[in-house]
């Protein structure tokens, strides 16, 4: 007599790596968007509203992304995600630091505003920077990111600890800040300088997310940058060495800056500026004895 064959069980399908990130991602994203409430974005609450934060459409204005793109993250479809969109989905949701490594860590991405504490900032490098005082003094990387700087450079420029630190950056900061842009006496001058210089640094870099994400930041909240980039103008680092700066402290400051590289060209380097005249030394001394910080 023959026995019948139970019916064989159908092989659960193993999640890919990928399934598996996409899964974390959606809901790690869910997680934050409810967190935020329409307050603290700037919304208005409306009536009858139901989520216990943002809702998805609210998320995708924010980031200026598509309603459906953002809800197929959160759904864990197997799309394409750029680290420009992943930035703009992290700002609009108000991640941390760590929430934002997890981020893009989850989207397998690599992020293109990382931590800007860099270990080529040494102990012995950041008390050269206090040494050099009341003389104004940063340590840049080649996309302009400011990694460290003594109290004269923040006095200079403006409240540097006062700003997010996704702002930390000469050229953000050049064509967005109205405080620094304040200080430029050759404002024309030096914002050409900085486009060229930034276009000639790019060359090298021109398919990194961070500098492609950057380049669209400066392009979508500045005007005149946009205008500057389409010159297609270049100079190196070095140049343009005399800037001058109005204070409203210590006046008119002429300024020679001099780039000390700190590593293979063109990595980190340091950046000094020292008095052109006697009344600009006078001025950076008044600065300092004002404004030293409290021991």
């Amino acid at each position: 007599m023959l026995q019948e064959k139970s019916p064989s069980r159908a092989a659960v399908p193993v999640p890919s790596a990928g399934e598996l990130r996409r899964g974390e991602l959606a809901a790690f994203l869910r997680s934050r968007r409810e967190r935020v409430s329409p307050e603290q974005a700037g919304l208005p609450r409306g009536p009858r509203r139901r989520t216990p934060g943002l809702r998805r459409e609210e998320v995708a204005h924010l980031a200026a992304v598509g309603v459906t793109w953002y809800t197929w993250l959160e759904q864990a479809r197997d799309i394409k995600v750029s680290a420009q969109v992943l930035d703009a989905v992290a700002r609009a949701l108000m991640l941390d630091g760590g929430e934002r490594s997890h981020l893009f860590a989850l989207a397998d991405t690599v992020d293109p505003m990382p931590d800007t504490h860099c270990s080529s900032v040494s102990p012995d490098l950041r008390m050269m920077l206090k040494g050099l005082e009341p003389f104004p003094a940063v340590v840049q990387n080649a996309r302009y990111d400011i990694l460290a700087y003594n109290h004269a450079y923040a006095q200079l420029m403006c409240d540097l600890d006062a700003l997010p630190r996704e702002e930390h950056n000469c050229m953000w900061l050049t064509f967005t800040n109205a405080d620094i842009r304040a200080t430029f006496v050759d404002r024309e001058e030096t914002n050409r300088a900085m486009a060229a210089k930034f276009r000639a640094s790019m060359a090298e870099h021109i398919a990194e997310p961070a500098w492609k994400c950057l380049l669209k930041r400066l392009l979508d909240a500045s005007p005149e940058f946009r205008a500057l980039w389409a010159r297609h103008e270049v100079a190196p680092p070095t140049a343009y060495r005399t800037r001058r700066f109005w204070h409203p402290e210590a006046g008119l400051l002429r300024l020679n800056h001099t780039s000390l590289w700190t590593g293979p060209h063109p990595g980190a380097r340091l950046l000094t500026f020292t008095p052109a005249d006697e009344e600009t030394r006078a001025g950076l001394e008044l600065l300092n004895a004002l404004n030293r910080p409290s021991a």
